[in-house]
């Protein structure tokens, strides 16, 4: 099995992370990592028909013991997205995200708050790994309607309790966001940045040392203490508009001000208050870092942050984001966030050429659906990819036979 050539010229601009003999086994993981059911290593072997190929367990140690740093892999990936978004800021998304495991020899897996089976009342834990990740949003123009997140750079958040443990240095989860921020923008320091995040990294840990060249939207809390500003926002005068965002057309009042906080007074913000006169939903209140930034800017940037949630889901219901089975620590930091990774070449890919050989799928039940959502992108990749290696394939003699192969290792997988 082999991707469509296109594909493959975008994961070849990759290659200069690694060796020759690496970067080869890892285009060959990629290979089996999009056609395989089980998204395991073992797995993607199989998927890729290289059984034989080397021995299996030069494939493991792609992720276990070869030299290769995630962090350069995923910078390099940061600069395929980069002609997608040639004006500044570039904005990102940053969140965590729980990926389920068992064993209790797994390195880095504990317990961890789990909000599919929590709710708003009671919060419950599950074991396995808090992955932190930091993505590029980007608006494409085959879909000009909706943002995407793409991933680019991992931190695998370990707990107290497992510190304490197993020995090493705690770090915080805004910590983490925070390094990789300064990654990145210290990569590219002629370019400015604009993260958007939830409340957990919305704090004095990462609002008060943020990259220069980076700047923070986030949601603020109610009874944050404010200076230069009226605490009790919405009480006074307050202007009622209708807001156009996560696809929903909401009538709110809202008021704004320039507000700084205690914990980073040298920062003045941008302080939103929302509350919703439709849908039922609560006072909210967000913030920005970019003082002189409209409410409406505020607002819609901090709607942004869904599509990291949206990448999230892809990841773990098309990629297998959760089902590698490494134990060791290398294997464990870099298996999982390959995943992520592909996510991010797949749309990549469907964006520079695979749009053009989407067809789609005939569900007169789905009226509205008017573009092609991950899985379709997906299915659009393995289609071409089937489709250009029989195309090229010789009919006779031994490219018969190789033809054959092809149609029921692909049937194979399909079943």
């Amino acid at each position: 099995m082999a991707l469509v050539s296109s594909f493959l010229e975008l994961v070849q601009q990759l290659s200069f992370v690694m060796t020759v003999p690496t970067f080869n086994t890892f285009v060959t993981v990629l290979t089996g990592w999009v056609f395989a059911r089980r998204h395991t290593v073992t797995g993607a072997i199989l998927a890729a028909d290289a059984v034989g190929a080397k021995h299996h367990s030069s494939f493991h140690r792609l992720f276990a013991q070869a030299e290769w740093c995630l962090d350069e892999l995923g910078l390099a990936v940061f600069a395929l997205i980069a002609p997608w978004v040639p004006c500044d800021p570039i904005m990102l998304a940053v969140d965590d995200t729980l990926a389920r495991k068992r064993g209790l020899k797994v390195y880095g897996a504990g317990m961890h708050h789990d909000p599919m089976i929590s709710t708003r009342k009671v919060a419950r834990v599950n074991w396995g790994h808090s992955w932190v990740v930091l993505s590029v949003i980007v608006r494409f123009p085959f879909c000009t309607e909706r943002y995407f997140a793409l991933p680019i750079l991992f931190r695998l958040y370990i707990n107290k309790q497992t510190v304490a443990k197993k020995g090493g240095w705690y770090r915080t989860r805004p910590e983490l966001a925070v390094e990789m921020l300064y990654t990145l923008c210290r990569a590219y320091e002629n370019r400015h940045f604009h993260v958007v995040a939830d409340s957990t990294y919305g704090g004095q840990s990462v609002l008060g040392d943020l990259p220069d060249n980076c700047d923070l939207t986030s949601r603020l809390d109610l009874d944050a203490r404010l200076y230069e500003a009226p605490r009790q926002m919405l009480t006074g005068h307050a202007s009622r508009r209708t807001l156009n965002i996560y696809g929903r057309h909401d009538k709110v009042r809202m008021t704004d001000c320039v507000a700084r906080v205690y914990a980073v007074p040298d920062r003045p913000l941008r302080p939103v208050a929302v509350e919703p006169l439709t849908g039922g939903r609560k006072i909210q209140a967000f913030y920005s870092a970019l003082h002189d930034a409209s409410a409406e800017q505020v607002l819609t940037w901090y709607a942004m942050r869904w599509s990291i949630e949206v990448a999230f889901q892809n990841s773990k219901t098309h990629l297998g984001f959760e089902q590698p089975q490494g134990w060791t620590r290398k294997a464990v930091e870099r298996t999982a966030p390959t995943a992520m990774l592909l996510h991010t070449l797949i749309v990549l890919w469907f964006a520079r050429c695979g749009h053009r050989h989407y067809r789609r799928p005939n569900c007169p039940w789905y009226r509205t659906k008017r573009h092609a959502s991950f899985a379709d992108m997906l299915s659009t990749l393995r289609r071409e990819s089937v489709r250009e290696q029989v195309l090229s394939t010789p009919l006779r003699g031994r490219g018969s036979r190789k033809l054959r192969n092809t149609l029921l290792h692909a049937v194979q997988q399909a079943a």
